[in-house]
């Protein structure tokens, strides 16, 4: 385990796009099965097309976006570390992350074959109340990220809380914005893994 870890870590400094792309892809898909499995209870009528439309996304747009993005953020310098910090987590969360959370509906409506008009109903309804999770979720996680975790580090921090994260995604997806009570229990899913996860790539 320990070999393949030091390899990853490896793969991640020499081809950090591509590892990122191929990590995102696999932890967008197994959000996807969770929350087809773990909330919707789908079993055998699991919808092997929305799994793969997920896991393209995050391997081909979500990856690649991002690595360049905290490639941008770790060149602001400021004088103070608390400043650094809060500057690259706001333009993240403030700046980046609603662009990202409708290029994802908009992206998932175009992929099912239900064009823009059907994107735009799912931003109306969905992407505020998506939009405000996320930041209960990953203001904290990305203000110890970009305090403690090494820079080549960061995307896999956040892909690994954005596995249950992108079961709520998924299913955010499916259901036009309907959030019910088992979705509560997978973004607590995800608060309780964040401290693990941190402490694991820091």
């Amino acid at each position: 385990m320990a070999s393949l870890l030091r390899a990853y870590n490896a793969s991640l400094i020499r081809r950090p796009v591509a590892t990122q792309s191929a990590t995102a892809a696999v932890l967008f898909g197994a959000g996807d099965v969770l929350a087809q499995q773990g909330v919707e209870k789908r079993g055998r009528d699991h919808d092997f097309v929305r799994t793969a439309r997920l896991a393209l996304y995050g391997g081909v747009l979500f990856a690649p976006i991002v690595t360049k993005w905290y490639a941008m953020l770790e060149r602001i310098q400021i004088k103070s570390k608390a400043g650094i910090v809060l500057t690259r987590v706001g333009l993240d969360q403030f700046v980046l992350t609603p662009v990202m959370v409708g290029l994802f509906f908009t992206t998932q409506a175009v992929l099912e074959g239900k064009g823009l008009g059907e994107a735009r109903r799912r931003i109306e309804s969905s992407w505020a109340p998506t939009l405000y999770k996320n930041w209960g979720l990953f203001i904290p996680v990305q203000l110890a990220n970009f305090s403690i975790v090494p820079p080549h580090l960061r995307l896999v921090l956040v892909n690994v809380v954005s596995l249950f994260w992108n079961a709520y995604l998924s299913y955010a997806n499916s259901a036009s914005g309907g959030v019910d009570r088992e979705l509560e229990d997978v973004t607590d899913s995800a608060e309780g893994v964040k401290d693990k996860a941190i402490a694991l790539v820091a």
